[in-house]
């Protein structure tokens, strides 16, 4: 395990595949929170060969409904907590060829799909932790901006500048390592004894 701190944007495919799981990440840069609906549009601009209204290369895409509050003439968050990273498995090995971001931040881990893409075009997946929504708050210093508000507040696309986002756990590198397959199957290994042991027959 080694500490890593990078800055976003992150251009350089490299600095990526340096990483491996079990690495602690923290962000400091511009980070861009999207779920399902705004990486729904963001494909279906692409398709139509529109612009996206922020150049994702490099960045890093935080599954995020962040809760967000107006103070006079800006936004402040109030708590910015992981969504389950799942419900964005249908979109996000696209994601990454299309848009060539290079860090993906949710909770739960992400399935084949992603990992493969991941390793073909240099990307990470890494975990924050559930229930930390107001430590992710606090990282943030500023909203940078806000697109797709029709989307409601958590589905928008959120901009943030943060400092020392984190700490993140790389669960998918661009190896092709996936912590939260090789937990299931190190339990799947151990029912039997465990099975044994508890004198359950199956």
């Amino acid at each position: 395990m080694a500490i890593y701190k990078l800055k976003s944007p992150i251009i350089s495919e490299e600095d990526i595949r340096k990483l491996n799981v079990n690495d602690i990440l923290y962000i400091t840069g511009i980070i861009v929170t999207m779920r399902d609906a705004a990486h729904r549009r963001a494909l279906e601009l692409f398709k139509e060969e529109k612009t996206l209204p922020i150049d994702l290369y490099g960045s890093t895409v935080f599954h995020c409904g962040p809760i967000v509050k107006r103070k006079r003439s800006q936004w402040v968050v109030i708590a910015a907590g992981p969504t389950t990273s799942t419900r964005m498995e249908e979109f996000e090995d696209e994601f990454i060829k299309n848009f060539g971001v290079r860090v993906i931040v949710g909770k739960g881990g992400m399935g084949k799909r992603t990992a493969d893409a991941m390793k073909k075009y240099g990307a990470v997946y890494a975990a924050f932790t559930g229930g930390a929504a107001v430590l992710a708050a606090k990282a943030v210093k500023k909203v940078k901006k806000v697109e797709w508000l029709d989307l409601g507040m958590p589905e928008a696309l959120w901009v943030f500048e943060v400092d020392d986002f984190g700490p993140i756990t790389v669960a998918i590198d661009a190896h092709g390592n996936n912590l939260f397959e090789e937990i299931q199957k190190k339990a799947e290994e151990s029912k039997p004894k465990i099975y044994k042991m508890l004198g359950i027959s199956r």
